[in-house]
């Protein structure tokens, strides 16, 4: 149910991103860049749920994160940008959520002072598209706070414009098989 498309990029990025096949709705992206001895970095998730660590891992045996602590989390649909933060269980009076349009970011403030996360969005970036406060918007359901930013024109018709492209390209192999390297 998922379709996974590679990119390598000539100055050494990587960026890995799944679509669903019925929707063409992206799932995840994530990027990887060469380290400095020129070996494959690990994955920074961009869109989608984080991979979690492989069980048994030595970092996973001696600290582990609280289960209580907020998850922050995107997850796009089609004409939006969506962020959740889950296990925040303040009421959504206590939010607020800004654009500091100098620093091209967004601001999750609350007025306990129990939470504060800035984040930026990548695509408006690569895009060198201005932050708009009226696409901003928030609301607050099961200890989850999501954040909505409605996606511009230019990247909506962009979107559109890959998925033609994606839907031309052949699949590589349509099994899971292994990649054969030598």
């Amino acid at each position: 149910g998922k379709r996974k498309i590679h990119y390598l990029f000539e100055d050494g990025k990587e960026m890995a991103e799944e679509y669903d096949v019925k929707t063409g709705q992206l799932v995840s992206r994530k990027w990887r860049e060469k380290n400095t001895l020129g070996g494959s970095g690990k994955w920074q998730v961009e869109v989608g749920e984080p991979t979690s660590p492989l069980l048994g891992a030595l970092e996973s045996e001696l600290i582990k994160e609280s289960s209580s602590n907020p998850i922050f989390v995107r997850k796009d649909t089609l004409s939006s940008f969506q962020w959740r933060i889950r296990n925040l269980p303040y009421p959504k009076e206590v939010y607020s959520v800004s654009v500091e349009k100098e620093q091209r970011c967004c601001v999750i403030r609350t007025t306990n002072k129990k939470y504060y996360k800035k984040f930026s969005i990548p695509d408006l970036d690569r895009y060198q598209l201005p932050l708009d406060t009226a696409a901003l918007s928030f609301t607050h359901a099961n200890n989850t706070l999501i954040i909505t930013y409605q996606k511009p024109k230019e990247i909506l018709v962009a979107e559109e414009q890959l998925q033609k492209e994606l839907k031309k390209i052949k699949a590589a192999n349509n099994g899971d098989g292994d990649c054969k390297t030598q």
